[in-house]
């Protein structure tokens, strides 16, 4: 299943968010992203109806196994493109901000060699 852009930022920020908090909430999701309560509701019925997410009674949000798998994918891609940056030198603000645009269209065999040239050669 591919997913659009937006679909992979509301997994990762799930993802992100419940790495420091029991329980999230679309409400914590939208001011994470910046996205209004509509944006928000729709994109978590979508997720639902992918099978990525759940809600429970309460409102929380929670990752599915499928759904946290790809979260997962989408984090390490973010984190290790954006440590490839700042190792070239790139403002670590910038570069995050960089990996977060590269991370949605970047292939995977691409990823995939940066990841492995970065494993040979060390990084910081």
């Amino acid at each position: 299943m591919a997913l659009q852009e937006s679909g992979e930022m509301y997994l990762e920020t799930i993802y992100v968010l419940s790495q420091n908090h029991t329980n999230v909430r679309a409400i914590d999701i939208g001011e994470e992203l910046g996205y209004s309560r509509p944006s928000v509701s729709r994109a978590m019925h979508l997720l639902k109806d992918e099978g990525l997410i759940k809600i429970d009674d309460y409102g929380f949000v929670k990752l599915t196994e499928a759904g946290k798998v790809l979260a997962k994918r989408i984090y390490e891609r973010h984190t290790v493109l954006t440590k490839v940056l700042v190792n070239l030198g790139v403002d670590e603000k910038i570069a995050s901000e960089d990996a977060c645009r590269l991370e949605h269209y970047i292939s995977d065999t691409s990823f995939d060699a940066i990841k492995a040239y970065i494993l040979k050669n060390g990084s910081k």
